[in-house]
């Protein structure tokens, strides 16, 4: 049975994502440090220390083939699709073989830009579009998950 885990530092889709996973039956678990710590019925939570990467490393240490994991983190997603698991972010993006090389690229860029002293615009205000967006998409992946595991 594949789980649901979120990485739910700042996650804006985290009461989605529980109501998608009991819809298809899988058990959610969400994960952040204690600056963010939250509970919410319908999943489990694991909170740990503050630090950097700290989420992630718990997150990827839990992870089995199939999971799904929501994450706005290139880093983590690439680790989750190293361990056959299936990475989606808050906007319904899924991170693939396909895509994983660019956006980690793009991510680099972006680095470099900002260590030289450069700066980038930053995300667009979030809006229920988004949220539509995720939700088609997560429970898409959900459906090719159960076909998977059946």
């Amino acid at each position: 049975m594949a789980t649901v885990l979120v990485d739910a530092d700042g996650c804006p889709v985290v009461d989605e994502s529980i109501r998608i996973a009991r819809q298809f039956g899988f058990p959610c678990i969400l994960i952040c440090d204690t600056a963010h710590e939250m509970h919410r019925d319908g999943a489990d939570t694991i909170i740990v220390s503050k630090g950097a990467d700290a989420v992630d490393f718990v997150l990827v240490n839990r992870v089995q083939k199939n999971d799904i994991v929501v994450t706005q983190d290139y880093g983590l997603a690439a680790m989750v699709l190293a361990k056959q698991g299936h990475p989606i972010d808050q906007n319904g993006r899924r991170y693939t073989e396909e895509n994983i090389d660019q956006l980690l690229y793009a991510r680099h860029t972006a680095q470099k830009v900002r260590m030289a002293g450069g700066r980038l615009r930053g995300p667009k205000k979030r809006s229920k579009e988004n949220d539509l967006k995720f939700e088609v998409s997560m429970k898409a992946l959900c459906e090719k998950v159960l076909g998977m595991n059946s």
